[in-house]
């Protein structure tokens, strides 16, 4: 079943509307499967130029939203709008401004990577001419150059991946769905798909991701949304979401460990909060409400005659945001 698709662009579609309209806006998304609601309600706004990423446990509407607002399902109820076309009405112009790569790659085991994107080229109607330049294009920039003539049963899993995303921006559309592209990837080829993204989007394209990997999320999105059963529950910078489960911590060495005692008792004082000492690891914990109290715990202990040889300030991790938004599921 092949989950990448763009569209042949005809007269009148493949460029956006004009103005300041999001890359995508969705208000009230439903889509039922029998008697299961997979999306229950969904509410987006994606700016253009930005990373918008989507976490939410398994089963809890992810790529039942993107297929929606990819036109490759019809809502039940709600609307969206992609560069201000509705995706049930303009469904055409939509499909003509967006590439989606899904979770498992859509090419055919049986030819080549360089036949693969000849394929996609001439079915989005380039001539054979362009095709092959296409092809070759993207295989250079996706590594896969050296592979070009082997068939996709010989390929690995990240190399499968990368032709599949290469698949995808054939005719260079300016919104991607990228459903939990890197899935199964090695970390560094997640890291070459990461610098990718980053490319298209400082070359104008927005993207939608769907990831299974919090880390990624936290690199990547400039703006988080977290579904669980079919809808938002929580969206925002990903400093906004950490914030929102707790402030950051601060955490104290002393150049000289006999002092750890001492530094608890002068930072409790300062910040009013009950700190945790950890004589073994020599190191002073205490939660921080914003950092404005750091330089007075500094001069507390400066005047005190401690030194101090570490000091950090760490917030939330995205992983403990997601656990505590969602309770204790696999993203």
């Amino acid at each position: 079943m092949t989950t990448t698709t763009t569209a042949t662009p005809r007269p009148g579609a493949g460029k956006a509307r004009s103005g300041s309209a999001p890359a995508i806006e969705a208000a009230g998304l439903v889509k039922s499967f029998g008697s299961t609601r997979a999306v229950d309600g969904v509410d987006l706004v994606v700016p253009t130029g930005t990373v918008y990423g989507v976490l939410g446990p398994n089963g809890a509407g992810k790529t039942t939203t993107v297929s929606m607002l990819a036109t490759l399902l019809r809502p039940d109820a709600g609307e969206a709008r992609i560069f201000g076309y509705d995706v049930t009405r303009d469904a055409v112009a939509v499909r003509s401004l967006v590439g989606v790569t899904g979770q498992y790659a859509s090419v055919d085991e049986d030819l080549t990577g360089r036949e693969n994107l000849v394929l996609f080229s001439r079915l989005l109607g380039l001539s054979r001419p362009a095709s092959r330049t296409r092809a070759d294009d993207l295989l250079e920039e996706f590594g896969l150059t050296d592979a070009a003539t082997r068939p996709l049963k010989e390929f690995s899993g990240g190399m499968r991946r990368r032709l599949d995303l290469a698949a995808s921006l054939i005719a260079t559309p300016p919104l991607l769905f990228l459903d939990e592209p890197t899935t199964g990837l090695d970390p560094r080829t997640r890291a070459q798909m990461w610098d990718t993204i980053r490319r298209l989007v400082a070359d104008g394209a927005t993207v939608l991701l769907t990831t299974q990997y919090l880390d990624e999320a936290d690199q990547l999105a400039d703006r988080i949304a977290v579904i669980d059963h079919g809808r938002v529950i929580a969206d925002g910078t990903a400093a906004e979401l950490k914030q929102s489960v707790g402030g950051s911590t601060l955490m104290l060495t002393p150049v000289d460990r006999a002092d750890v005692a001492r530094v608890a008792q002068i930072v409790g004082g300062v910040l009013g909060d009950r700190v945790v000492l950890s004589a073994e690891a020599a190191r002073v914990t205490a939660p921080l409400h914003g950092t404005d109290l750091v330089p007075d715990v500094l001069i507390a202990l400066r005047d005190k005659g401690i030194e101090i040889e570490t000091i950090t300030v760490a917030q939330p991790s995205l992983d403990e945001v997601f656990l505590a938004i969602t309770g204790d599921k696999e993203a």
